[in-house]
């Protein structure tokens, strides 16, 4: 955990290697509208990880949460707003999913959640998702829980995180920690590319009705991502706690967004212009990373724990325009000289 903290510490210091645009908080489109404290308070959840310069920033801001008036005028006075890339952006939606488990394999329960082997290095290209999903780690004791569905397995994954139900009543909360190192490959993609759906027909609930619908032509659409993703057990993370993101911290529904660090700094906030059927405006905290988010006009935005939130997660496909909020100096640091 410490090398994952230092490395995104690095990262948040680091250029971004995109075109980048000044713009002004009137070019905000709702920006007036928002809960700017909510905002604000999600900001602070992990303004202590940001680099030595932001340090400034944080006191002031702990000062600032009393009122919306005061938290708007906190990010107008400090913050630029840049646009870095061009739209449109993709915006996407996750979850923390509840599911059913065992902490033993039993005829319902026979699908396991591996923590991540010993041997395996960051980087390291190791075993893929079918030599796994065959067996490769069976007999080591890294089961974690044992789930009654592999689509579950599967989506959990994609998630990173989850609340797993045991048969003894307990609830154990388990999160991201290491992936085999292959390259993610987007399962709806390949859905499209055999024929079977139409881009606007895939969403979440299509793949997990599909597979289960197609149990073997599904087994093998899943293989086709090979990545795979390891777990660990989180203790004493407070049930109105959300999840851990890449941070260390705890993410908070609708004021979240996983991002690519090489392209939006960590810990920075960021303004939300999301279209399609559900629009939203709104502040948000580029406080966690995915596997698929790639590029300056790409966020996956965290909807909440249980069901609601993965019907409402499951269906965003949309466009629209992501804009950081940087310090001052930074923004300006960013602009093409002349």
């Amino acid at each position: 955990m410490r090398a994952l903290l230092c490395a995104l510490l690095v990262a948040m210091m680091a250029p971004l290697p995109a075109p980048a645009q000044m713009l002004d908080f009137a070019s905000l489109d709702g920006w007036e509208a928002d809960d700017h404290r909510a905002a604000l308070t999600s900001f602070l959840a992990t303004c202590e990880k940001l680099a030595d310069d932001w340090q400034p920033l944080c006191r002031l801001a702990a000062d600032s949460n009393t009122t919306d008036a005061s938290a708007r005028a906190f990010f107008e006075l400090f913050f630029r707003p840049v646009l870095i890339g061009a739209p449109p952006a993709l915006f996407t939606g996750y979850y923390e999913p509840e599911l059913q488990g065992s902490a033993s394999r039993t005829p319902r329960f026979a699908y396991p959640i591996y923590a991540r082997p010993p041997e395996l290095t960051d980087g390291q290209v190791y075993l893929d998702r079918a030599a796994i999903d065959s067996g490769a780690l069976r007999g080591r004791g890294l089961e974690l829980a044992w789930l009654d569905d592999p689509v579950e397995v599967f989506f959990l994954q994609v998630q990173g995180s989850g609340r797993i139900r045991m048969t003894d009543g307990r609830v154990i909360r388990v999160g991201y920690a290491g992936r085999n190192g292959h390259a993610y490959r987007s399962v709806g993609q390949e859905m499209v590319a055999r024929g079977t759906h139409s881009a606007d027909q895939v969403s979440a609930q299509e793949i997990r009705s599909y597979v289960r619908g197609n149990p073997v032509a599904g087994n093998d659409l899943l293989n086709v991502n090979p990545s795979y993703v390891f777990f660990r057990k989180i203790a004493d993370l407070p049930a109105d706690k959300g999840p851990i993101g890449a941070m260390g911290k705890s993410i908070t529904a609708l004021r979240s967004i996983a991002i690519d660090p090489d392209f939006t700094p960590l810990g920075a906030p960021v303004w939300i212009e999301k279209d399609g059927a559900t629009p939203i405006r709104s502040l948000m905290v580029a406080q966690d990373t995915g596997g698929a988010i790639k590029g300056p006009q790409r966020a996956d935005i965290f909807y909440g724990t249980g069901p609601a939130a993965g019907d409402a997660a499951g269906t965003i496909k949309d466009g629209g325009r992501m804009v950081v909020l940087l310090p001052i100096d930074r923004a300006f640091a960013l602009l093409p000289e002349g």
